[in-house]
């Protein structure tokens, strides 16, 4: 039985992914509240620390998506206010969130990764710096927000890169494209749920196939060889546990089936991942026999503050 009886939920903000953690905050206050617990939700203001000191949760939920919420800085809030909170602490969260940091632990742990550059968005725009194909990415953002995929033939990289409607990171990461499927797995408690295919029903699995109704259809479990099943949980307990995470984390691979040599690619990890309807997480959680409702409990009574 959990401590915590006064839970605040932390969604909004102001980050990119604003839309995207209304609704996952949103779904996790009401399994919360059905669980029996007094639950406030908190839209993340600019005076959270007064939010917080007047409505004086046990614990914190927090379903903040992207810059602010999911990068380290709310949770060191947390941890000077001595609040437990859900999730990963500072640490991991900061590197989870910083695509080319995480890729610097995955290299010293062994972990499989591609080459990348991380440039100036400007320069990124202005000319090719890898060879085509190659992705073009913020090196701080989530939920696919400003990806570029550019392949073999196009003339230039993407100018919106250098336009002044650009609100995004100025530093971008150039990567290598891996062809291939796109599986995720979802770690909790350090130990991997399932192996999921998505198969997005735009270009590649971008902001609108992960979030709009329809924008995706997720097998699972993925139809692949047993043996890639077990080498992606494999690999993503390790990269769970090589950044520090606890709680809940998802993290998502590129599988290359293309040639004969298979390959499965690490891109990054998700400390924070969305809970929304058409989430990745609660469907694996489902699929092993936890509902929602018992996987938010879960993920609530994980709370903690760093250790």
């Amino acid at each position: 039985m959990t401590a915590f009886r006064k839970v605040a939920v932390l969604l909004g903000g102001r980050s990119a992914e604003r839309e995207v953690s209304l609704v996952s905050g949103r779904a996790c206050a009401k399994a919360l509240r059905d669980e029996g617990f007094n639950t406030v939700e908190i839209d993340a203001p600019d005076d959270l620390p007064a939010r917080l000191e007047a409505e004086k949760p046990d614990a914190v939920f927090n379903a903040l998506h992207g810059r602010w919420g999911e990068d380290g800085c709310v949770q060191g809030l947390l941890e000077l206010m001595r609040i437990p909170y859900t999730h990963s602490g500072v640490l991991a969260s900061a590197v989870a969130m910083h695509k080319e940091r995480t890729k610097d632990v995955f290299r010293a742990a062994g972990l499989p990764v591609v080459r990348s550059i991380v440039a100036d968005r400007h320069d990124v725009s202005a000319s090719h710096l890898m060879e085509p194909p190659y992705v073009v990415k913020p090196v701080n953002e989530g939920s696919s927000v400003g990806v570029f995929i550019i392949r073999k033939g196009d003339n230039r990289p993407p100018f919106e890169l250098g336009s002044d409607k650009w609100t995004l990171s100025d530093s971008v990461m150039v990567e290598e494209y891996v062809p291939g499927r796109e599986l995720t797995v979802a770690v909790m408690g350090g130990k991997a749920l399932a192996v999921t295919e998505i198969l997005p029903n735009t270009t590649f699995y971008d902001y609108e196939a992960k979030y709009s109704e329809g924008g995706s259809l997720h097998m699972l479990p993925a139809k692949i060889p047993p043996s890639v099943t077990e080498e992606a949980m494999r690999l993503a307990e390790r990269a769970h546990e090589a950044l520090g995470c606890r709680g809940v984390s998802r993290t998502d691979f590129r599988f290359d089936d293309t040639t004969s040599k298979h390959r499965l690619i690490l891109l990054e990890v998700n400390t924070q991942p969305g809970m929304t309807p058409t989430s990745l997480v609660p469907e694996q959680a489902l699929h092993t026999g936890m509902d929602f409702r018992k996987l938010v409990r879960w993920i609530l009574e994980d709370a903690s503050c760093d250790r």
